[in-house]
């Protein structure tokens, strides 16, 4: 019986790292040169460092919950899935508030506001590619695991 291992492409994995690494090269050049007070910049850097890790735990929750229930088992609990999306929607929603309500030129707005998004969207994809890569490796160790058994090894 062969076993397939389902594995990204090298293109796949080096376009998700490249833009990622894009977004936050932008969302940084965009940050670093905000103009006007020094509490905005340091509010807007805080919001997407919240922003960046609520959708790091969003994509986390919602993988863990669909194989969780795929497996028939118990996920999360309630009350922490209220966490994780409410948190998620304050970063997202602060954030936005704090953009809309600087005293900059709307062109700036704009350029942080699509370089925030694009962070928040690279960010699904790669949570997501490199979950795929770690449960690739585990499938792949349990087979190495059930071959040497076979053996005898």
């Amino acid at each position: 019986m062969q076993v397939l291992i389902h594995r990204d492409s090298k293109a796949w994995s080096l376009q998700v790292w490249v833009s990622f690494l894009l977004a936050v090269f932008l969302c940084g050049v965009g940050l670093a040169w905000l103009p006007g007070k020094d509490l905005d910049r340091a509010f807007m850097v805080m919001g997407y460092f919240f922003c960046l890790s609520a959708a790091f735990v969003l994509a986390k929750f919602v993988r863990d919950n669909e194989k969780a229930e795929a497996e028939g088992k118990a996920a999360d609990s309630p009350m922490f899935k209220f966490v994780v999306w409410i948190g998620f929607f304050l970063a997202m929603a602060l954030t936005g508030w704090g953009l809309l309500r600087m005293e900059i030129s709307e062109t700036y707005k704009a350029f942080l506001g699509v370089s925030w998004l694009y962070l928040i969207t690279t960010t699904f994809t790669l949570a997501k590619t490199l979950r795929d890569r770690h449960e690739a490796d585990l499938a792949e160790a349990r087979l190495d695991g059930r071959r040497s058994a076979m053996r005898g090894e």
